[in-house]
Parts: structure tokens; C-alpha cells; sequence
């Protein structure tokens, strides 16, 4: 298992950018982007924003495990704006992931429509019959050991679609303790990082790219 550093709760807040319409910020592996059921899953990143920006506003969600890039809101306006720009996919995603093992192929598509796996809840499946569609774009980085590298676009924002998908294709990304196994799941962190969004500014119209740096 390699040593890399796992970011605790209580790492302090990064703002990558703040106007008067959206703050962007680092979300750091291990925290919730909102409150979890129950007051031991109070902490999150929605919360810790609230204490600097009071007038902050939900408009997508990382998981709990993924680090990187995520946009808020600061007034209904923007929210709004924002959220049609998500649903209507005007939004554009990179990921950064190490995944188990070497594809065989340098680049491809993972098409496979996903449903919640109720009885394993929160954990997702693919399903033919009534799952909803789900693409992921992939692209070989770098063959890093036994693993490998990979940028990830989601074309669709299914919930776990990045995790599904890799471990669907035999390469589940490291850390994951949900849907990978063995060793591939042994590792102090999901191995997975929201690198780059690329969004078009609730009022100014501006297409804006946001980077976090890659913690692994």
C-alpha cells in the first residue's frame, strides 16, 4: 500500500476562487459535501462554508471520498443558473483516478446504465432492464506500477457512475472500498480526484475553468 496522505475532517477549508455569485473550493478526501442522518455526520463542507460565506448554496455533490473541484452558490440566482448548466450537461468534468491494473487500450467509453442496488444501499449496479443511461470517457495517463492513471470525463453524473463503471470494465480505482476488492480496495484513500470544471459564470457568462492539484 503506498503511503499517501489521507486529508483529515478537520483540514482547513481551500477556496479556489470567490465572487459575489459562486466560491469554488478543494474538497479534501473523507469530508461530506452536506450533512449526513445524525449529528455525528454534521461536519461537512457546505457547513464549514456557511461560517465564511453565510449565504452559500447547495448546486452538486461530491462523494464523501473524492477530493477535488466544487462549485456553490451564493445566491438563488446563481443557483439556479448553475443547477440548469448541470442538468442540461453545459457543465464539462475531469477526473483523475488510479485504477487496478492496465487497460488494454489506450482510450475509451463505458457505456452502461446504472441503478441503486437496494438491498447493498448506497451502493450502485449496472442493469440492462432498468437502469438509467450512463457514459464514462477514459484515457490511459501513465501505467503507474501494477496500477495506472487515468483521466476520467463523466458524459452523465449518475451517482457513483465513476466507480461503477471502472470496477464494471476490471478495474476497479484504488481505495474503494464499496466496489473494488483484495488489495486494489487496501489503500488509505478512494483514489479519486475531481481535477478540473469547466462552467460557464451565473452572471457574467464567462466559461470559467477551475484546477485542483492531484493529491496522489
Amino acid at each position: 500500500m503506498n503511503d499517501f496522505t489521507y486529508a483529515p475532517p478537520q483540514a482547513p477549508l481551500t477556496i479556489l476562487h470567490a465572487d459575489d455569485d459562486i466560491v469554488v473550493a478543494d474538497k479534501p478526501a473523507g469530508l461530506l459535501s452536506v450533512p449526513g442522518r445524525g449529528p455525528e455526520r454534521a461536519d461537512c463542507l457546505i457547513a464549514r462554508l456557511r461560517d465564511v460565506f453565510p449565504s452559500v448554496l447547495l448546486v452538486h455533490r461530491l462523494d464523501q471520498d473524492t477530493s477535488g473541484v466544487i462549485v456553490f452558490a451564493l445566491t438563488p440566482q446563481a443557483q439556479a443558473h448553475l443547477g440548469r448548466q448541470f442538468e442540461n450537461r453545459r457543465t464539462q468534468k475531469r477526473y483523475v483516478a488510479l485504477v487496478s491494473g492496465h487497460p488494454k487500450a489506450e482510450q475509451g467509453r463505458v457505456d452502461l446504465p446504472l441503478v441503486v442496488d437496494w438491498p447493498n444501499r448506497p451502493r450502485q449496479k449496472v442493469c440492462h432492464e432498468t437502469g438509467r443511461p450512463a457514459q464514462t470517457d477514459w484515457r490511459l495517463m501513465r501505467r503507474e506500477g501494477a496500477n495506472a492513471r487515468l483521466r476520467l470525463v463523466p458524459i452523465t453524473g449518475r451517482s457513483h457512475q465513476l466507480r461503477v463503471h471502472m470496477q464494471a470494465i476490471g478495474h476497479p480505482i484504488l481505495g474503494d472500498t464499496l466496489y473494488a476488492t483484495g488489495a486494489a480496495a487496501d489503500w488509505p484513500r478512494l483514489m479519486l480526484h475531481a481535477a478540473e470544471l469547466r462552467l460557464t459564470h451565473p452572471a457574467t457568462g464567462e466559461t470559467r475553468t477551475f484546477r485542483a492539484p492531484v493529491p496522489f
